[in-house]
């Protein structure tokens, strides 16, 4: 079996760029980060690759590397052909990140610890929060740039990510209309974003509400209004992922009618 790695994102989505949208769902991360790597929303150094038996990698700096779903004997030859690689770690699903470590540690003798747990969920039908918070949802506009540099700065920390660019980020959501903010008496309380569309999949993003305005009801009113505004735009799946040790957001998107499907390990790769 053969892996290509390059760092040309038009080869690789023509390369995998079917085996990625055959499971749009599955493959929500991958394809949307190839894309914005396309637009130029990240810096310079992403990774691809792509194995013919069914396998699929992205690297942007400094964030893991991601994996999708393939066979234990694909995911061994992947870290082969990865071999002389700079690695910080390994973000997919459990098997897959368990065989691509475990073969990692083989070939360097480095330590790997577990940074995180991520629960993919699927939209099916769609509930409004109860109660439902008084207020409304709008698309951001330019103008909401510098509430929106506040609160992008304040979400990726909170997360603990890495956004080399928050600008970037929600300059090319505003571009699309990917951005929604509730708001209250005129005053916006919380945030969620979407992705562009990718065959037929949309994933909810940066839902956040800033701590004075927490335990109202306001996350979820505005990851309702976002949902509700990707199906009207014809998406066919909504997707979004959760940390699996935040037990709330676990509940709540259960709750408007979110579906688990899978879950994925983030792993930390050290010398």
């Amino acid at each position: 079996m053969a892996w290509r790695i390059t760092e040309d994102v038009d080869e690789f989505l023509a390369g995998a760029g079917d085996f990625l949208r055959s499971r749009p769902v599955e493959n929500t991360v991958l394809l949307t980060v190839a894309d914005s790597v396309r637009r130029g929303a990240y810096p310079a150094g992403a990774l691809f690759g792509w194995a013919a038996e069914g396998g699929a990698y992205v690297r942007t700096v400094p964030r893991p590397s991601l994996v999708s779903a393939m066979s234990p004997d694909v995911a061994r030859e992947l870290v082969a052909a990865l071999d002389g690689q700079e690695l910080t770690g390994v973000l997919g699903p459990d098997d897959v990140v368990e065989v691509f470590t475990v073969e990692w540690q083989r070939r360097t003798r480095g330590h790997a610890r577990v940074r995180g747990r991520q629960r993919l969920y699927r939209l099916g039908a769609l509930k409004s929060p109860v109660p439902h918070p008084s207020g409304g949802a709008r698309k951001a506009v330019p103008a909401d740039r510098e509430l929106l540099v506040e609160w992008m700065t304040s979400f990726f920390r909170d997360v603990g990510e890495t956004q080399p660019r928050p600008e970037q980020f929600f300059e090319e959501k505003l571009a699309h209309g990917g951005i929604m903010l509730w708001e209250d008496a005129g005053r916006p309380v919380s945030m969620a974003a979407l992705t562009r569309p990718d065959a037929g999949m949309v994933r909810v993003q940066a839902v956040y509400t800033p701590v004075p305005y927490r335990a109202r009801g306001y996350g979820g009113a505005i990851t309702t209004a976002v949902s509700q505004a990707a199906r009207d735009a014809g998406a066919a799946e909504v997707v979004l992922f959760t940390d699996l040790a935040n037990p709330t957001s676990n509940a709540l998107y259960q709750r408007l009618g979110y579906v688990p499907l899978e879950d994925r390990t983030m792993m930390e790769f050290t010398a």
